[in-house]
Formats: structure tokens, sequence, C-alpha cells
């Protein structure tokens, strides 16, 4: 049977956890570099999803959203270009999560990671709670269900609590991710709002090159040039025009300001590491930002 899910204008959500195991299947599930070592160590596979901002000039600081972004990523420089790098570790779920039980149970509740805690609540900050845009079922949100918000607030201290430390963790661990970037030679990334690339390092070797990025002393971070792939021509035809290296996703080499790179994997001292490029859209004439 059907159930409207109620949202008023002043943001007022019911919801219950209906434990029907769809959250759990078939997604990339964002990790904190703590809890990546863990999924790691369990021998399950983490993929590194990144992409790209061009960032001209540095935002005002009434800017929140571009602060926000900026607190998240590193700074680098794509050819003549300097942009700013998003990575995110994730659990690649093709299928069930290896935690869910047959009875629909998580097995590792207590330990569970962060954004599962969080669920289905919003991290970043501007982005809205939209019912129809998560894999609970419709009764989930049934005005019969308790509240989860009221006026636009959270009413779990405990949830609003975990988001504040997503948050924390993941603008903590953005040098981390930049050196590891480095010590697996990752050096091409989607433009943001078109898509990610995708990177699936072998288990071993990502695992090595978080803990050598973990100690700070450990490994320097070389001037990395950044490579742009994008599905639409019009924004690798601007992107270049700006400065930067850039290709169309599946292309032999980028184009631009310094020295061509393959469009599939990269070549560093664990070997290769195939990415794909996912896009949000179908090819496109699409403008960079």
């Amino acid at each position: 049977m059907f159930v409207q899910w109620e949202i008023t204008e002043m943001l007022d959500i019911h919801f219950a956890c209906t434990q029907c195991g769809k959250c759990c299947s078939d997604f990339k599930l964002p990790l904190t570099v703590s809890e990546a070592l863990e999924w790691l160590r369990a021998g399950r596979d983490v993929q590194l999803v990144c992409e790209g901002i061009p960032w001209a000039v540095e935002p005002a600081g009434d800017d929140a959203a571009s602060q926000h972004r900026r607190r998240r990523s590193f700074a680098t420089n794509s050819g003549s270009m300097p942009i700013r790098v998003v990575v995110i570790l994730a659990a690649n779920l093709a299928g069930r999560c290896p935690n869910l039980q047959a009875d629909l149970r998580c097995g590792i509740y207590q330990q569970r990671p962060l954004v599962c805690r969080i669920y289905p609540a919003e991290i970043n900050p501007f982005v809205q709670l939209d019912p129809s845009r998560k894999a609970c079922p419709p009764e989930a949100w049934a005005a019969t269900q308790p509240w989860m918000q009221r006026d636009g607030r959270l009413l779990s201290a405990q949830v609003r609590d975990d988001i504040k430390k997503s948050r924390e963790a993941d603008e903590q661990a953005v040098s981390v991710k930049q050196r590891l970037c480095a010590v697996l030679n990752l050096n091409t990334v989607a433009l943001s709002c078109e898509g990610f690339v995708v990177y699936s390092p072998d288990r071993h070797g990502l695992l090595t090159g978080l803990e050598l990025a973990l100690g700070e002393t450990a490994c320097a971070i070389d001037e990395t040039d950044w490579h742009f792939v994008s599905n639409s021509s019009e924004s690798v035809d601007s992107l270049i025009s700006r400065g930067a290296v850039a290709a169309l996703a599946g292309a032999s080499e980028a184009v631009g300001a310094s020295e061509a790179v393959g469009a599939s994997e990269a070549v560093g001292e664990y070997g290769l590491v195939a990415y794909e490029y996912l896009a949000f859209n179908s090819p496109s004439a699409g403008v960079a930002a």
C-alpha cells in the first residue's frame, strides 16, 4: 500500500526505520579514514571517489557553500588552473553489505560507520533532506511514525552529534587524502557537478598507502599536475581554454598545459590503479563551472 509522506513548508518530517535493508545494498558507502582502515583490514575493498573544482579566486568569508567545499578539499593545479580536489574513501557495496545479516539486521550495529548512523539525514548542510531521494520505503515516512525533523531541525541529539563528527573527520582527513593520492600517483578527476572519477586500488596497496599517508613526515606531497576528464566536449574545451589539462572520458590522453596522461589507469609505486568515470548525466554540451 502506498503511503504519502508529509513534508510541510517548515520541513517537518516523520521517520522510522522499517528494517527493509534497502539502504544496505548496491551503493558506495563513504568512510572516514579510520573506518577505511578497518574495512581494508577485514579483507574488503575500498575505492577513492574524486572530483575537481576550478578555483580561480578564493571565496568571500560569508560564502558558506564555497567555504564548506574548501574545508573538505585540497588545493592543487591542473596545468595553470588553480583547482581544489575532493577525495572520498568509499566501500563499494555491489550487492548486499557484508555486514547485513539474513534477518536484515546489521552485524556490526554498535561499530557501524558514521554515515550509517546518520542515514537518512544529510551530512552536507546545503542538501535538504528529501524522502523521495532515499532508499527507504514510503511507510517509513508516514505521518504515524515519530518525528524526525521539526522546523528543519533534526530532533535526535545523537544524529546531530554524529553529523558534526563526520564533518570534522572529513576536514581533518584532507591532508591525509592528498598524501595518499601522491603515494598512489593518482592525478585524474571529474569536473565537480558532472561526475566522479572512481579509483579501485589493490587492497594491500591501498592499506599500505593509507598507513604511509597517515605518517605526516613519512611522505612528501609533490606538486602533482591534475587532469580533468568529462563526458562533455564543451566542458573539456572550456577547461583547456582556461589553462587546465582535460580530455573526454575514455580518450587515450589528456590535452592541455602539461604532458598527457593515460585516461584509464595510474601507475605508481603500488602498481596500476584503474579508474572509471561515472557521469551524473548522459554526454551533453555542459559548460565547466
